[in-house]
């Protein structure tokens, strides 16, 4: 059975990136906004903003936190992992800065986004795990997330479920 999955990145330096994970195809995941959609929500504020990833979190059972640069501590990626975990999702990551951009470049590597979040009194990383996938290349790398990724949402479950 495929798993439906929320996909949250940092939309404009990997984009690229999290289409590169999504088209893999061994988990179903949400559509992302277009340009012009995320400029409508976010005029439209933090409640429109809330309403649609509520909506694109809906029937979803975990969260893959797509891991580039700049992708922790930001204010949506944190709101979308707190909700995703308080509402019972799994929740993953799995760092990109290893695979090409549109432009072939790689980025650098970011700090864990779930160090920023706390979970009583310790802090998410403790529980949620955050995958650098192996590999010396881009296409190394893309190879190991498309064989891992299916038993990384299936491990993110069952954690959540356990804790």
């Amino acid at each position: 059975m495929k798993r439906r999955v929320f996909y949250s990145f940092h939309y404009v330096p990997d984009s690229w990136r999290a289409a590169q994970v999504r088209n893999i195809g061994s988990v179903e995941g949400n559509s992302p906004a277009t340009d012009n959609a995320w400029e409508a929500l976010r005029r439209g504020g933090d409640e429109a903003i809330r309403r649609w990833i509520a909506r694109q979190m809906k029937y979803r059972s975990c969260s893959v936190v797509l891991v580039g640069a700049n992708t922790a501590n930001r204010k949506w990626i944190n709101y979308e992992i707190a909700k995703a975990w308080n509402d019972g999702m799994g929740v993953v990551g799995i760092r990109i800065h290893g695979l090409q951009n549109q432009h072939r470049r790689l980025s650098s590597r970011g700090a864990n986004p779930f160090d920023y979040l706390p979970l009583g009194k310790k802090r998410l990383s403790s529980v949620v795990k955050c995958y650098n996938p192996a590999g010396t290349d881009s296409a190394a790398r893309y190879a190991w997330i498309s064989k891992h990724l299916k038993n990384a949402v299936e491990e993110a479950i069952r954690i959540r479920n356990a804790y």
